[in-house]
């Protein structure tokens, strides 16, 4: 919960790093909510909850990911290959599933150098 917490805390922060953990923790957790969320509506037709919760982590979301990409030295600019149906989805899941950068790029510094993660 620590790092879904943190990526909210960085609401619209699209600087930086953000390395794999900090990245999948946040992509689990808000996957689990979501899905809790989507059941609560199909069963109760608050329909409305599950949509206002989305729009709410669209921006952290989009955020997260662009320093994900950060932290493996690619532009945030590669969020619109997700516009692709299907491959673009495949591809984005691999260039966040990548290793980022030992040393720092043009995007700043190694954020586990720093943290010593």
């Amino acid at each position: 919960m620590e790092w879904y917490l943190k990526v909210l805390r960085n609401y619209a922060t699209f600087s930086g790093h953000a390395h794999r953990r900090e990245y999948w923790m946040f992509f689990l957790i808000n996957f689990c909510i979501s899905l809790a969320l989507n059941i609560v509506a199909e069963a109760t037709g608050l329909v409305l909850l599950s949509i206002v919760y989305s729009l709410a982590v669209l921006l952290p979301t989009l955020a997260v990911t662009s320093r994900r990409l950060h932290d493996t030295g690619r532009s945030a600019w590669w969020l619109l290959i997700s516009l692709i149906p299907i491959i673009g989805m495949l591809v984005l899941l691999v260039l966040c599933a990548l290793e980022g950068d030992q040393n720092s790029n043009q995007y700043g510094s190694n954020p586990q150098l720093a943290e010593g993660v």
